[in-house]
């Protein structure tokens, strides 16, 4: 049955199919391939790899998790940059930030880079019907109001109508008033319109894939959810899957001794909560109390679940609608959320607990067989029913990979034309990328080999980058404006090392100083994978640094 919100949502939905006719006959560069893979892309707000199929042992996220059971799972995909827009903008046009000049929420790259395509606008020219619901592109000035509108999408995207009651007072406090709180578990009939902005996005992705069914033209589909995003608004009754006495803290919840004051995130937007100013919280180290660490963490972990229901009724529909032998399915975020490690909360860092994400691709035939006639490959799953077991992950590669990467992975695995390298500098290319492409990762020689990928993960590197004001945290240390940036922390993961160096940057020239060194981390992932004993004083210092960069 509809929700009470669907009436808004099913005329934006007539609009579309409209659209959708008129996109179908205009494509001047359609595919004509009867065969041509669709492109299902499911892209997550905040989540770091908390899940099953990633080896937590807690998170009950069984639809994720059986998806995975059929896809090739990177287990080392690292971000860009750990904040929503600059991220999000980076692996859209397979750009890093120093490419996009895109390190806040304030410009939009076809101004203030280049004229970079996008994904989507790819698929788009390359006949496909491009389709955006939820938050693919972040909001706002950095997609131009439009979500990159009309390059990237063959139709406006959707937005959930319910999303705009996210951050207002929907959260019913102990003393039974209404509040913006960090924590705030909902009895969904009770909230404005009777929903919530994943289960619109979810709805309106399937109407949309019902009529793609019977499109002759293939579809590229991006779906983004809101959660585990703050603030964690959630159906209540997921929270029974978390108790509280189950609930352990972060294994190094104190402020490292050796962290240098830059590399520090102050977590000013949680700190912004109501639930959380009542805390009267010291800034900027904390702590939160123990007993409301834990809430945060059940609250997250609710949320995940929450949204792996979500994620199992679309997977579940491109089942009942046989696409999911023709459908190749990615999911990934944007970056990940730290839940106390090192005393910090939220994303802002270079630390792995905010740039390791989920990475997987299901591509129909080539990670799993096809499914047979009447065969569910993605049968939704009930977090709730205790008798599921723990899927496994079909193929994984332990290989160092990058969200830059995305571009010309999903172009290969559909058969199109990869985008050549990016030259140095590359801001008049409008067509090219900058990370490498996954596709050797998907020749398997035997199902039944070693579901661990062989490689040289010493070759490979993981590059990441975050800015700040000043040396020491302050207001604006987590989002500075453009023009507020002194200091950029840039970042090498490879399999043994992360090694980060925080050096003075002009933002007017978009310029990073080496010779200008504030602070530097060094963290020897073996023995110390929490990442909190920094060696970079014991290191030869930013040389090291200088003959890693790309």
């Amino acid at each position: 049955m509809p929700t009470p919100a669907s009436g808004r949502g099913f005329l934006w939905l007539g609009l579309v199919l409209s659209s959708v006719c008129v996109a179908l006959g205009s494509e001047t560069q359609a595919n004509s391939t009867t065969d041509a893979l669709n492109i299902l892309l499911i892209i997550v707000d905040d989540l770091r790899p908390s899940l099953g199929c990633y080896g937590d042992k807690l998170v009950r996220s069984p639809n994720i998790d059986q998806l995975a059971s059929h896809s090739l799972l990177f287990q080392n995909a690292f971000a860009q940059q750990a904040v929503c827009a600059p991220s999000r903008v980076s692996f859209l046009t397979g750009r890093r930030p120093d490419t996009t000049r895109l390190y806040d929420f304030n410009s939009y790259w076809r101004v203030h880079a280049g004229n970079f395509s996008t994904i989507p606008q790819y698929f788009k020219e390359n006949g496909y019907v491009t389709m955006s619901v939820g938050k693919v592109f972040h909001p706002g000035i950095t997609s131009n109001h439009t979500d990159d509108s009309p390059y990237s999408w063959s139709f406006p995207p959707y937005h959930p109508s319910s999303e705009k009651y996210e951050n207002t007072k929907t959260c019913r406090g102990p003393d039974g008033e209404l509040h913006a709180n960090l924590l705030c578990p909902v009895d969904v009939v009770d909230v404005p319109e009777g929903t919530l902005p994943d289960k619109q996005s979810t709805e309106q992705a399937v109407q949309l894939l019902e009529k793609m069914k019977t499109s002759a033209n293939p579809f590229f589909l991006a779906v983004g959810y809101h959660k585990p995003h703050i603030p964690f608004r959630y159906p209540k009754e997921f929270q029974k899957l978390y108790p509280l006495e189950n609930i352990t803290l972060a294994p190094d919840s104190e402020v490292p001794d050796g962290l240098p004051p830059v590399a520090y995130n102050p977590w000013m937007d949680i700190r912004q909560r109501e639930d959380v100013q009542a805390l009267n919280i010291s800034v900027p180290y904390g702590p939160i109390p123990v007993d409301f660490q834990r809430k945060i963490r059940q609250s997250y972990f609710a949320s995940v679940s929450y949204l792996d229901t979500q994620v199992g009724h679309l997977l579940s529909a491109l089942d009942d609608l046989q696409l999911a032998n023709s459908t190749i399915v990615a999911f990934t975020s944007d970056h990940g959320w730290a839940l106390g490690e090192h005393g910090e909360w939220a994303k802002y860092s270079n630390f792995d607990v905010a740039t390791h994400v989920p990475l997987m691709f299901y591509v129909p035939g080539r990670t799993a067989s096809l499914p047979e006639a009447g065969e569910k490959l993605f049968p939704y799953l009930d977090p709730f029913d205790s008798a599921s077991e723990l899927m496994e992950p079909g193929r994984q590669s332990m290989d160092l990979v990058e969200l830059v990467s995305l571009f010309p992975t999903l172009a290969g695995l559909a058969g199109l034309q990869v985008p050549p390298r990016c030259p140095v500098p590359s801001f008049h290319v409008e067509l090219c990328r900058e990370g490498k492409n996954l596709l050797k990762h998907f020749r398997f020689r035997d199902l039944e080999e070693d579901p661990y990928l062989p490689g040289n993960p010493r070759e490979l590197i993981a590059y990441s980058q975050y800015p700040r004001p000043a040396d020491f945290p302050q207001w604006n240390s987590d989002k500075p404006s453009l023009k507020d940036i002194k200091i950029m922390g840039y970042s090498i993961r490879t399999i043994d090392y992360r090694y980060t160096v925080w050096v003075g940057f002009n933002p007017d020239e978009f310029l990073a100083n080496f010779s200008d060194i504030h602070a530097g981390e060094l963290y020897f992932v073996d023995s110390d994978p929490f990442q909190d004993h920094n060696m970079y004083n014991d290191s030869q210092g930013g040389d090291l640094f200088q003959l890693l960069m790309p």
